[in-house]
């Protein structure tokens, strides 16, 4: 008997502090785990395969991630039902968005897509231990302006193979940024959050493992004076010799947009 297989783009958002990261690992709670399972309970007779368009690292949140549903012989019924059910079985720190149905020549890994990471930070006093996961907290003083100017080196085309960890030889290190810079957070806010936090904003095609948060970690080290401007603008020539390890907390980060180009 052939397979018939039904195809969705299912939006989701969720606060990744509990988690580590999006892709299944042994003895490990993931995002794509706690979606299996949950899926798993609701159509208990049913074979699904799930694809993630992201796989965010440990503690790393998402306001607008998606995933790729392929369900077997049968198509779900009626999607709003089916999304309300989902929600109703997920944890409490997992929402499904929309459910889209789609055909089999879409692909969430090869298609091109456009993301938005943020990645939130505070310094100069202790924060208040609720905003532990979503800020990253640097209690010694930072040169806000300075990494301001820092972050617009990492705009355009780059070789990126300083801002990423074990290195596989197979890895495009050469990436494209659309733009990167730092301002005052305004989009995210809770009443025990700093009296001032920032965020920088990062914008791009695709992102090798670690890149924002290392690209974070560059630009702490700026504003502690542990490192200069020209480290910076060293560490992005092809073939750098520049070593840099400071890989800021997963906590801080935030995918805050992604779009598919049709």
């Amino acid at each position: 008997m052939q397979r018939i297989r039904f195809y969705y783009l299912i939006r989701v958002q969720y606060l990744g502090f509990r988690y580590s990261g999006w892709q299944k690992q042994p003895n490990q709670k993931t995002i794509e785990l706690m979606i299996s399972k949950t899926l798993k309970f609701i159509m208990p007779d049913t074979k699904f395969k799930v694809l993630g368009a992201s796989r965010t690292d440990s503690k790393v949140s998402a306001l607008d991630a998606a995933f790729e549903l392929f369900i077997d012989n049968k198509p779900i019924e009626n999607v709003k039902k089916f999304l309300a059910l989902f929600n109703k079985n997920l944890p409490s720190d997992i929402r499904i968005l929309e459910i889209q149905e789609i055909d089999q020549n879409f692909n969430i890994i090869k298609d091109s897509k456009l993301k938005e990471y943020v990645y939130l930070f505070s310094f100069g006093e202790k924060n208040h231990p609720f905003a532990a996961p979503y800020i990253t907290n640097i209690v010694e003083h930072l040169d806000l302006e300075l990494m301001k100017k820092g972050a617009t080196l990492f705009q355009g085309t780059h070789d990126f193979a300083v801002y990423t960890a074990r290195l596989k030889d197979a890895t495009q290190t050469i990436r494209t940024i659309n733009s990167c810079e730092i301002k005052e957070n305004t989009f995210l806010k809770a009443n025990f959050f700093p009296k001032k936090s920032y965020a920088l904003h990062v914008h791009g095609q695709g992102f090798i493992r670690y890149q924002i948060r290392m690209i974070m970690g560059a630009l702490i080290q700026l504003g502690k004076g542990e490192i200069s401007y020209k480290t910076i603008e060293d560490s992005l020539k092809e073939n750098s010799s520049v070593k840099l390890n400071t890989v800021a907390p997963g906590s801080g980060l935030i995918l805050r947009d992604l779009k598919f180009i049709d």
